[in-house]
């Protein structure tokens, strides 16, 4: 595995993608800290000024799932053109509306909601492509460098529109915002992305959300990812929020020390991604994200010290712990999923950590307008030191991150059949006949568990093993997919070289050939 956190830059269109989403999420953290700041100028209310996080993440709950099965079935550049497009001329709606007068909390609010749905519906095409343009070896350092994109952007972007704000008003960091689109649209043109077919087809928008819904059900070290990104991110998440009535009340600072103080948590974040490497070789992968998690806690009860010089060494240290979480969880998923499924596991991931935001913000603003903002954040804290201790008992799985997710056809070619069926035809039931070596059936069936978490991630919506009554070592596996073209495409485009070995493991211990054998409604 490559040592160096910058190998990817060394590949010209990620160097150009990456320069470009850098670009534009430092126009975002523009945006954000101009919308916070012009609410918190008219409202003074902790939960309106929450609102701005929420209204940027809840979309991700609403849209995520569908962005994913849209980032696996259409071509993800000209996905990302579209998005992208169109996140510019809704930044220059919001820029209109504040020029003319006519901007106020709640239709602020509703451009930023609407920039957050284009934000859902874009992310998981972003993070799909990074595998295409790196080798799997320097995937980690690209997670790393994709979520640089976000937090360098946090150093630089925030202060900046803290200075901006204070001479011009919250326009122009809205109207920067609108610009930072257009390199994006540039390099996106630029791009020759090499164009991928469907050996078989595109699938339909439904049964690819249900493939990726059964896919993540059967994927227990998916699944512990997921949890472990909740976890985090609910507590986490209260620091984004209330930051902005922190610096203003317990704090006293004005737009330019919020801007600060948000630029200290990005450098922490870039510094993070320096020092990850050698965590990296010194820790494991759960063992950084406990420690992480008690690091980022200290930076959510540092404010209730009321010293901005105390604050600032602590929120480098806390950016540090934030950027380890993130490129931990990336990258472990990123290297977990299998291709043909990625964007849709990525699209339950943002959904649960950025939605799980989005939602959490919400509540942490409506109980700091109750107990306060500095008691909010020491409740949050208090959680998070829970999610560090809870990985002693709940760690990333065996093996996260080392599966071998390479596709492999289960078979040469299609079954022979007495006739020939439509990829709609459905739903089909298919029965596998084994003779099991004598001796051999405890390890059967219990190599067998490890076949049915595949059948059911490449499509099966039912799967049983059956014993024979008559026969000792007879047994009968029997699954169902939904339709004729859901079964060719497990066997052709789904199946990894992680699901062979298991279907391996379990056909050492079985005798001669099993027999297969597919049945269709008889109407």
């Amino acid at each position: 595995m490559s040592s160096s956190p910058w190998a990817p830059l060394r590949r010209p269109v990620f160097r150009a993608l990456w320069a470009a989403q850098l670009t534009s999420n430092v126009g975002g953290w523009m945006q954000s800290v101009g919308a916070q700041w012009f609410l918190v100028r008219e409202t003074h209310s902790p939960a309106l000024v929450a609102l701005v996080q929420s209204a940027s993440l809840v979309p991700v709950l609403l849209l995520s799932l569908v962005a994913g099965v849209l980032a696996d079935a259409l071509d993800r550049r000209r996905l990302l053109l579209t998005t992208t497009t169109l996140s510019a001329v809704a930044a220059t709606v919001l820029v209109v509306l504040d020029l003319s007068g006519g901007l106020a909390p709640w239709s602020l609010l509703t451009a930023t909601f609407t920039l957050g749905c284009l934000s859902a519906l874009t992310s998981p095409a972003w993070q799909a492509v990074q595998p295409e343009l790196v080798p799997r070896e320097e995937i980690p350092a690209a997670a790393s460098l994709g979520s640089v994109t976000v937090n360098a952007a946090r150093a630089v972007g925030p202060a900046a529109a803290g200075v901006i704000v204070g001479f011009t008003g919250p326009w122009a960091v809205f109207a920067l915002n609108a610009l930072s689109f257009l390199g994006v649209l540039v390099v996106l043109l630029r791009w020759r992305r090499e164009p991928r077919r469907a050996p078989l087809g595109r699938e339909r928008h439904g049964e690819a959300l249900l493939a990726g819904v059964r896919y993540v059900r059967s994927a227990p070290g998916v699944r512990r990812i997921l949890l472990r990104a909740a976890l985090f991110a609910v507590p986490a998440c209260a620091l984004w929020a209330l930051l902005p009535t922190v610096a203003t009340g317990e704090l006293g600072l004005g737009s330019g020390g919020y801007g600060l103080l948000l630029g200290v948590l990005g450098a922490g974040a870039v510094l993070g991604v320096v020092v990850l490497p050698g965590l990296r070789r010194r820790f494991g992968s759960s063992t950084l994200l406990a420690g992480s998690a008690l690091v980022y806690a200290l930076g959510l009860a540092a404010p209730s010290l009321g010293s901005v010089a105390l604050l600032v060494p602590v929120f480098v240290l806390t950016g540090i712990s934030w950027i380890v979480t993130l490129t931990t969880l990336n990258a472990a998923l990123q290297l977990t999923l299998a291709d043909w499924v990625r964007a849709r596991g990525v699209a339950f991931y943002l959904l649960v950590f950025m939605g799980g935001q989005g939602v959490a913000s919400f509540g942490w603003g409506l109980l700091a307008g109750g107990i306060g903002s500095t008691p909010t954040l020491l409740v949050a804290a208090g959680l998070l030191v829970l999610t560090g201790l809870s990985v002693a008992v709940l760690p990333l799985r065996e093996g996260t991150g080392t599966l071998d997710r390479t596709i492999t056809a289960l078979s040469a070619g299609q079954p022979q059949l007495v006739f020939e069926p439509d990829p709609v035809d459905g739903p089909v039931t298919i029965e596998i006949d084994y003779t099991v070596r004598p001796g051999g059936g405890t390890a059967f069936v219990t190599a067998m568990r490890a076949v049915e978490r595949s059948r059911r991630r490449t499509g099966a919506t039912s799967w049983t093993l059956e014993r024979s009554g008559d026969d000792e070592h007879a047994y009968r596996e029997q699954f169902s997919v939904r339709s004729w073209g859901e079964f060719t495409r497990a066997g052709l485009t789904r199946w990894t070289g992680y699901d062979h070995a298991g279907l391996d493991a379990a056909l050492a211990l079985v005798e001669g050939t099993a027999r297969e054998r597919h049945y269709f409604p008889a109407a």
